[in-house]
């Protein structure tokens, strides 16, 4: 364990979420800079943590040169745990607050959000709803780790599952994320690409059971059982061997604060056929990378799918063009150093 520190970055859900995923992708990079703690619960990738018992007290002792240890939280429990340490328990920290969401906080949270030293949001619209916003800093995409297969045929032929090619969306299955409308585009879809499977990457949670339900029983109806398949969730070191087995990924959420997966996919060079909202639309620019659904419905994304499907010619252009985005514009890189020009101004 250090002896003094730099940073700490807490950890503190029971789930692995996508805030989870973005801290990770982080976090693997900040280890070769700084001194540094992980607290709470593990991330993949990274160093085992300590828990908050242990972050307390190595924050007694900030590295040479700094007045304070910087605890840098993402969720609202997070919040209240750095608070406890430089409040009640007086000691040398400064706390950092990263937020993505795109709509008003509730109360609590907007409380508790305004006695942070620096929040970082992750989008205009993001800073423009909470207090303390020292800066906009866009979650980038680790390029290293999600990059496009030499042969994204054979990749998908050696990911084991039926066809020659696969579409996924991938996230929580529940309506927010527009799993529903996936459902139903790809029954619109597939009976037009026999060689296609389409596969719905994500945890499914006690309260969507029923939810999942009734879009198997749609399946069934419509004979796709084993061409329409529920992954589960996929673990995170073999998520990238996924992505980069995709032809096509669609991103139907009704909602998203930001939205990493079409990153993903775009780095590994799978075009994107995306909802408005959260980044997306930065993500894909003018159709570069795919295409921005402008009436969220399934129709829409069948057909959508279906014109790169019977244009290889434009789905190559896109492709590359998706990977050139994601190098060029959201590296991780990016992130990283927007985070360590907060940081820098906190320490001095």
């Amino acid at each position: 364990m250090q002896s003094t520190l730099d940073v700490i970055v807490t950890s503190l859900h029971r789930n692995y979420t996508g805030v989870s995923a973005t801290a990770a992708a982080v976090v693997r990079k900040q280890a070769k800079r700084y001194r540094m703690l992980l607290a709470g619960r593990p991330l993949p990738g990274c160093v085992p943590p300590v828990s908050l018992r242990q972050a307390f007290r190595c924050s007694r002792n900030p590295a040479q040169g700094h007045r304070y240890v910087l605890w840098h939280v993402r969720r609202n429990n997070e919040i209240r745990a750095a608070l406890l340490a430089r409040d009640l328990l007086r000691l040398p920290i400064r706390i950092v607050f990263t937020s993505a969401a795109q709509r008003r906080h509730s109360a609590v949270p907007r409380w508790l959000i305004s006695q942070v030293d620096a929040v970082i949001a992750t989008t205009e619209a993001a800073a423009s709803l909470v207090p303390n916003v020292h800066a906009v800093v866009n979650h980038g995409v680790d390029t290293d780790r999600f990059f496009p297969a030499e042969d994204r045929f054979t990749a998908w032929e050696l990911g084991g599952y039926p066809g020659r090619f696969g579409i996924a969306t991938i996230g929580r299955v529940r309506p927010e994320k527009g799993t529903d409308l996936f459902v139903e585009a790809m029954i619109r879809l597939l009976p037009h690409y026999p060689d296609a499977t389409a596969l719905i990457v994500g945890k499914v949670t006690a309260s969507q059971r029923s939810f999942q339900g009734e879009l198997k029983r749609q399946i069934d109806a419509a004979g796709l059982t084993k061409r329409i398949i529920f992954t589960g969730e996929i673990a995170s070191g073999q998520l990238p061997h996924l992505v980069r087995s995709l032809s096509l990924l669609v991103a139907a959420a009704r909602y998203e604060g930001y939205g990493m997966t079409p990153l993903e996919a775009m780095a590994s060079g799978a075009p994107v056929i995306a909802s408005d909202t959260g980044f997306f639309p930065e993500f894909i620019g003018a159709n570069e990378a795919g295409f921005l659904v402008d009436q969220l419905n399934s129709v829409q994304i069948s057909l959508l799918a279906r014109r790169l499907i019977d244009n290889p010619v434009e789905m190559h252009h896109k492709s590359v063009r998706a990977r050139q985005r994601a190098v060029n514009l959201f590296d991780l890189k990016f992130e990283v150093e927007g985070i360590h020009r907060v940081y820098r101004d906190l320490w001095e």
